[in-house]
């Protein structure tokens, strides 16, 4: 079985980061490039929060290798991981799913206007305003403490197709218009 390949997909709130993925995993199913796609927000999503009651547990990172053996053992090698802060976490993610996967990481950027825009339409309304101050506050804290190693893709003025596009480019799974194989 080939080696795997992950793309961690970080950024804040309301950035694209999912709708990304969705893009690139309609790009991938066309182009007949297998994959799995995993949101990892919701890997460790609970109340009280385990991470904060219980941080030796590494719950996402527990969730992340049991969803990923399930992947491997149905020949899958490719997987597009989103989560806020993969972008600096991403190499407990990667040890985490077990094989030494080739790993591209990118952090999505938008502007204050560009995401409060992006965060309304998502709450179908005026999202709160901690929710937007948080949002601001998580980009700044991304932008500065991501390697400079990291990708950073501004998507302001970006459709999610093209944002899709870009992230297939730099993984080297899509190439133009042929694909590396499934």
């Amino acid at each position: 079985m080939p080696r795997s390949e992950v793309l961690f997909i970080g950024g804040r709130s309301g950035v694209g980061k999912s709708t990304a993925a969705e893009a690139l995993h309609d790009l991938l199913v066309g182009a007949d490039v297998r994959h799995a796609v995993i949101e990892g927000d919701l890997l460790d999503l609970a109340h009280p929060a385990p991470h904060v009651e219980h941080p030796e547990a590494h719950l996402a990172e527990r969730n992340l290798a049991a969803m990923w053996a399930g992947y491997r053992e149905l020949g899958h090698h490719r997987l597009i991981f989103t989560n806020t802060v993969s972008v600096l976490e991403h190499e407990h993610l990667a040890a985490a799913m077990g094989d030494h996967p080739v790993v591209t990481v990118v952090l999505l950027r938008a502007g204050d206007a560009v995401t409060a825009e992006r965060l309304t339409r998502r709450a179908g309304g005026v999202p709160p305003d901690a929710q937007v101050a948080h949002s601001a506050r998580t980009a700044r804290r991304l932008d500065s403490a991501t390697a400079d190693t990291v990708t950073r893709v501004d998507t302001d003025t970006m459709a999610p197709a093209d944002v899709a596009h870009r992230l297939a480019m730099l993984t080297g799974w899509v190439t133009g218009r042929s694909t590396l194989g499934a």
